[in-house]
């Protein structure tokens, strides 16, 4: 995969269009995307080669000294002045609304001229050969259990190119990413579940991990037909990798957003530089922090990509912020600044978000349980970042009793209470820490985008239902 030459070509118009308005503006910059996307799907009633969600525009934003403003567009213009005019036009704030604007600081653009790239395997890949990868899956899977009514393999792949200028900056980038899920609908005589798991990294490592799947897919799906709900009731709980992202996502990733902090909707700025968790608790967001899925060399807004120490041995000592937040509250920005599209208006973002490993193993933590559960596999989440209250749910969970894992499976399992009380009772931290990409956050119900995330096992005290 090369950058994109239909960006590669924009260059030339698009440094003309930061050198037009830079005459209005003491800051302009241009975000180029081209991202392309394919998905690949087969069951056994079906199998397609689709387009996934690709885009490919531009979008300005400016800085007149006081407040920002932004304008999309997707096509290059023949005539640059006569788009500088509709976009310093469009910036005119009617007398009625002038108060409503949020002052801020002036923007550095500080001198940069670089090219990134990170390679993947995706070229070694013909589209119907991922077509033959997922049918083959999927067919094998149906083929072990009569009780299996289908089994569907999904690869999606997902390949950007980015090109920023500014008068001082011009940063190009191009990566790429790959999920691949394997989901089965079980009958026995009573019931019927659905099971999946999804994998994240290149192609080649992909497909293997798939075919290791199926017996484990299918034998997590046997359990759950006989799983019964859980008595609710505040209990000692591991977390797997995915659930413990689950909580550094929910439980205070989106409450250090720091465009929150500009809005006065989140709690966390009372909380700076204090303990909002056990002093075992280590918690880090940043495209640069690990490679996964949300990993980027640059964010939407041409801050390079940040590696943030959000809690550090318990302390709150960092938010994440864009460009905009930053200049708002005074402070430097993160990197980031993220776009659901080159439409879209650039926020706040997380992207791969985890709690640091600790110093214990599984088995010491499931061993430290008189009776509790290990919570497995993330379904979904909620947070109210101005009153720190979290409502998450889990797959299933496996009953621990007297040290060691038994075999009664509860299901699903939903996790709530107050955000510090959860991360307070961090007792255990496991030595391995793993993150994983397979999914998007929305910003409330919209502004989608890829994140990742994770961390060890953690042991805690939490409200199950």
């Amino acid at each position: 995969m090369a950058f994109s030459r239909y960006l590669n070509g924009a260059r030339g118009v698009l440094r003309d269009i930061v050198s037009e308005l830079g005459g209005t503006f003491s800051y302009v910059s241009v975000l180029g995307t081209d991202v392309r996307s394919l998905v690949v799907r087969a069951n056994k009633n079906m199998s397609s080669v689709t387009e996934g969600r690709g885009e490919c525009g531009f979008v300005v934003k400016l800085h007149d000294g006081k407040s920002f403003f932004e304008y999309s567009f997707d096509e290059l213009p023949d005539d640059v002045a006569s788009l500088c005019k509709k976009i310093i036009d469009s910036t005119k704030i009617p007398s009625s609304l002038a108060d409503l604007s949020i002052s801020a600081e002036a923007v550095a653009d500080l001198p940069a001229r670089e090219d990134f790239e990170r390679t993947n395997d995706f070229s070694g890949y013909s589209d119907s050969e991922l077509l033959s990868v997922c049918s083959e899956i999927s067919e094998e899977t149906v083929s072990r259990d009569k009780r299996v009514l289908n089994a569907t393999a999904i690869i999606a792949t997902y390949e950007t190119s980015k090109l920023f200028i500014s008068k001082n900056r011009e940063l190009s980038q191009n990566y790429g990413w790959a999920n691949g899920i394997l989901e089965v609908v079980f009958k026995d005589e009573k019931t019927v579940v659905a099971s999946k798991y999804a994998y994240s990294d290149k192609m080649s490592e992909i497909i293997s991990q798939m075919r290791e799947l199926v017996g484990p897919v299918l034998d997590l799906a046997g359990h759950l037909t006989r799983a019964t709900p859980i008595k609710p009731g505040v209990y000692d709980v591991i977390t797997d990798s995915s659930i413990s992202g689950l909580i550094a996502h929910e439980a205070f990733g989106h409450g250090v957003e720091m465009d929150q902090f500009v809005k006065e909707r989140a709690l966390a700025t009372k909380y700076v530089g204090k303990p909002v968790a056990s002093d075992l608790t280590n918690m880090r967001d940043g495209a640069a922090a690990t490679v996964s899925a949300a990993s980027y060399f640059f964010d939407d807004d041409g801050v390079i990509a940040g590696n943030t120490q959000i809690i550090k041995n318990g302390i709150l000592v960092a938010g994440l912020s864009d460009l905009a937040s930053a200049a708002q509250l005074g402070t430097q920005p993160t990197g980031n600044g993220r776009r659901e599209s080159y439409k879209r208006k650039a926020y706040s973002r997380m992207t791969n978000t985890f709690f640091e490993g600790g110093d214990s193993t599984l088995e010491e933590m499931i061993a430290s349980i008189e009776h509790g559960y290990m919570l497995f596999d993330t379904n979904n989440g909620m947070e109210d970042p101005k009153n720190w209250q979290i409502q998450c749910t889990a797959e299933y969970g496996i009953e621990i009793e007297n040290g060691k894992l038994t075999d009664r499976y509860v299901s699903p399992v939903v996790m709530s209470g107050y955000v510090p009380d959860l991360l307070a009772s961090i007792s255990m931290v496991s030595r391995d820490a793993r993150v994983i990409g397979v999914g998007s956050c929305g910003k409330g119900y919209k502004e989608w985008v890829r994140v990742s995330d994770g961390g060890p096992n953690l042991k805690v005290k939490v409200k199950l239902g």
